[in-house]
């Protein structure tokens, strides 16, 4: 497994398994399930060991994210590699516990998620997108340049596509 990756206020831990209890706090969050729907603990440790598979065959996937003076999970997020818009892209996202939100949390993580495309990868362009009425998660994408180009369908619902490119 890669190792940690700390940002000013966020430890981020490469997900495995062992996290499967704090990724299914934040998907079982209301903040998040509004837009994630409804998750077991079995569908939870399910996404764990997908996302653990993740980094090893692609070297790169989402982080859990604690406060790095409290130690409390904030969260889940960063970088992976997706078929977005019928090619596969890097794809950075984030998901905060409602408690955690408006406090800049999701920019960290998804800079740091860029910072990690363009550096260390070698990447062109990351692409973010999520439901067209989330517009918190569409502001972060603003907040780090990212440009909205288009709607698409994601599970058969509208989707907004942005993309930061060099």
């Amino acid at each position: 497994m890669p190792a940690l990756t700390f940002t000013e206020r966020l430890r981020l831990e490469p997900i495995e398994p062992r996290h499967a209890d704090d990724l299914h706090t934040v998907l079982t969050d209301p903040a998040v399930a509004e837009w994630y729907g409804e998750w077991t603990r079995e569908a939870s440790a399910a996404e764990a060991a997908r996302i653990a598979g993740g980094w090893r065959r692609d070297g790169v996937h989402k982080w859990m994210a604690y406060e790095r003076a409290s130690g409390e999970c904030v969260g889940r997020g960063g970088l992976s590699r997706a078929t977005v818009d019928g090619r596969e892209r890097l794809e950075v996202g984030w998901a905060l516990r409602g408690r955690f939100h408006g406090r800049g949390y999701a920019t960290e993580i998804g800079r740091a998620g860029c910072d990690l495309a363009f550096g260390e990868l070698g990447a062109r362009e990351v692409v973010s997108f999520t439901e067209v009425g989330n517009l918190r998660s569409r502001a972060v994408m603003e907040r780090l340049g990212f440009a909205y180009t288009k709607d698409i369908l994601v599970g058969g619902e509208p989707f907004a596509l942005y993309v930061l490119d060099t």
